[in-house]
C-alpha cells in the first residue's frame, strides 16, 4: 500500500493521480492532515522509500512545484518516467493552445511544456501539433454570439465492463424512458427559449447510447430540436450511434431526415473475443453491417472509436482490429487508451492490467500508423485519470471531416448548453472567453425525471445569460 499524508486536498488530488500513473494496480491510501502555518506532503511507498517536504501553501507555483519533486521522486524509485510527465490534467492541449495564443512559435511553445511539465518530445510535440490545428478549425465558430448543444441520452443496451458514466441500462428503464424523453423535450424547449437570438452552431447528441431509444422517441428528439431552435448557423449536427446492435435503417432514415450530418458507430474492438469479455452484446459482423447501412442511407461523416489497452488483448489484435477499419474506411477515428475508473466493473474486479508502457506504445503508434494509412490527421487530444500506460485519446479525421464540438467540449472556447441527467453546461461569462461557469444536471434519472423544472429554474437564473 502506498501512503500519501498532506495538508492540502487539492495537491493530494494531484499527487494520487501521480502516483497511480506509475503504480495503477496499487492500493493508495490518503490522509489529511490538518497544519495551520505550514502545509505539509508526505509520501510512503511499498518499498517504504519515503518523500516528505513542509512547504508555504500562499506561494505561487508552490503546489506545482511539490508535484514536481515528487515525479522526480517516483522516477528515481521506478527507473521509469511517463510519457505526460507530471501533467495530471486532461487537456494537454489547451495548455498549448494558450501558449499559441501569446504568438510564441512552435520551438517554443515545446519547450516551455518540457520544461515546465516533463512531458516528453513525442508528446509535447503532439499537443502542439493539435492545437495549432485546432485553431484553424475553430476560425469559423463565433465563441461570444454561438453556441453549442448538448442532449444527453443515459441508455444504454447493456453497460460495457469498462465504463464508469451515468448510464442505465434499457431493460431496467422500459417503463420510464418516455417519461425521461418527456422530461429532455421539456428542458429543451426552456433552452430554446432561454439562447433566442444567439447562433447554435453544433449539436451533439450523446449518452450512452441515442439510438437505444426507439424510433418514435428519438423522432421525439429530434423534432423538439428543430422546433425551438434555429439551424441557421449551424456547423455540424452530431449523433452517437454507438452500439451496432441499436442501429436499424429505420433510424438511420430518421437521422437523415434532421439532416444530421456526423454520427459516431463505435465497435471499441473489432475481435469477439473481446467484444464478449467486456459486455457488449454484439459482434464484429453487426458492426460492418451498420456501417455499410449507414454509407448507404446517404452518411458521409462515420467516426469509429477504438480502445487500446482493453484486458486479454495483445498487439497482433489491435493490429487486426486496424486492418478491419481501415477496410471500412471511416472519415474519422478516435483511440482511447483505456482508463480503469472508480465507478466501472472493471475497477472493482481488478483484472489483469497489462502495465508494460512499452506495449502500450506499441499499440498507440499502430492507431497513429491506422490513422495515416486513411490520410488522418490528429486534430483533438484529451486524457483521463488511470489511463492505460499514461497516455491519451486522440481524434484523428480526414480532411474537413473533425467533429467541430470534440474541440469546443476539450477547448472551452464556447457556451455549451447542456440538456438531461448528467448533462454539464460550460458557460463563457467574460468578454475573453476565458472564465468557465459549470452547471451540472442531477445525474440519476428518475431524480432528473422528478426535478426537471428545477434544473430549468436554474438555467434560467439571470447569472448564466
Amino acid at each position: 500500500m502506498i501512503v500519501i499524508s498532506c495538508s492540502d486536498t487539492g495537491l493530494m488530488y494531484s499527487i494520487f493521480h501521480l502516483c497511480k500513473a506509475f503504480f495503477p494496480n496499487c492500493e493508495i491510501k490518503q490522509k489529511i492532515i490538518k497544519k495551520k502555518q505550514v502545509s505539509m506532503l508526505q509520501l510512503r511507498l511499498e518499498s517504504g522509500a519515503c518523500f516528505s517536504v513542509n512547504f508555504e501553501k500562499e506561494k505561487q507555483n508552490s503546489k506545482q512545484e511539490m508535484t514536481r519533486q515528487v515525479y522526480y521522486f517516483l522516477v528515481r524509485e521506478t527507473k521509469k518516467t511517463l510519457p505526460w510527465g507530471m501533467l495530471t490534467g486532461v487537456r494537454p492541449s489547451k495548455l498549448a493552445f494558450r501558449e499559441i495564443e501569446q504568438g510564441k512559435e512552435t520551438s517554443e511553445v515545446v519547450c516551455y511544456l518540457k520544461e515546465t511539465y516533463e512531458i516528453s518530445q513525442e508528446k509535447a510535440k503532439l499537443a502542439v501539433e493539435i492545437a495549432q490545428r485546432e485553431q484553424i478549425l475553430l476560425q469559423p465558430v463565433n465563441q461570444q454570439d454561438g453556441f453549442s448543444l448538448y442532449v444527453g441520452i443515459p441508455f444504454c443496451p447493456g453497460i460495457c465492463y469498462y465504463c464508469s458514466f451515468s448510464s442505465g441500462d434499457i431493460r431496467h428503464w422500459q417503463n420510464r424512458v418516455d417519461a425521461y424523453v418527456d422530461a429532455l423535450c421539456k428542458e429543451l424547449a426552456a433552452i430554446g427559449a432561454f439562447t433566442k437570438g444567439k447562433m447554435l452552431q453544433t449539436i451533439y447528441i450523446g449518452g450512452g447510447t441515442p439510438t437505444t431509444l426507439t424510433t418514435e422517441q428519438l423522432e421525439q428528439v429530434l423534432s423538439t430540436i428543430a422546433n425551438h431552435f434555429s439551424m441557421e448557423h449551424l456547423l455540424e449536427y452530431t449523433v452517437e450511434a454507438g452500439r451496432a446492435d441499436t442501429i436499424t435503417w429505420e433510424k438511420l432514415k430518421l437521422l437523415r431526415s434532421f439532416d444530421i450530418s456526423r454520427i459516431s458507430i463505435n465497435p471499441q474492438t473489432m475481435q469477439d473475443k473481446t467484444l464478449k469479455r467486456i459486455g457488449r452484446r454484439h459482434s464484429v459482423l453487426q458492426v460492418k453491417t451498420s456501417f455499410s447501412l449507414a454509407r448507404e442511407c446517404g452518411f458521409h461523416q462515420i467516426n469509429m472509436d477504438v480502445i487500446v489497452g482493453l484486458p486479454g488483448e495483445e498487439r497482433e489484435d489491435v493490429q487486426d482490429t486496424l486492418a478491419q477499419i481501415i477496410a471500412l474506411d471511416p472519415d474519422s477515428l478516435t483511440v482511447h487508451a483505456l482508463a480503469m475508473k472508480r465507478g466501472a466493473r472493471y475497477a472493482w474486479e481488478r483484472p489483469e492490467v497489462v502495465e508494460q508502457g512499452k506495449v502500450y506504445a506499441q499499440m498507440m503508434d499502430l492507431a497513429r500508423q491506422g490513422a495515416d494509412k486513411m490520410e488522418m490527421f490528429p486534430y483533438y487530444l484529451y486524457r483521463q485519470k488511470n489511463i492505460a500506460g499514461n497516455f491519451e485519446n486522440v481524434g484523428y479525421a480526414k480532411v474537413d471531416k473533425a467533429g467541430i464540438y470534440n474541440i469546443l467540449i476539450m477547448e472551452e472556447k464556447q457556451s455549451i448548453w447542456a440538456a438531461g441527467a448528467g448533462a454539464v453546461s460550460k458557460m463563457l461569462v467574460s468578454s475573453q472567453a476565458k472564465k468557465i461557469r459549470r452547471m451540472e444536471n442531477v445525474k440519476d434519472i428518475a431524480a432528473y425525471i422528478d426535478r426537471v423544472d428545477e434544473m430549468i429554474v436554474r438555467k434560467g437564473e439571470e447569472k448564466w445569460l
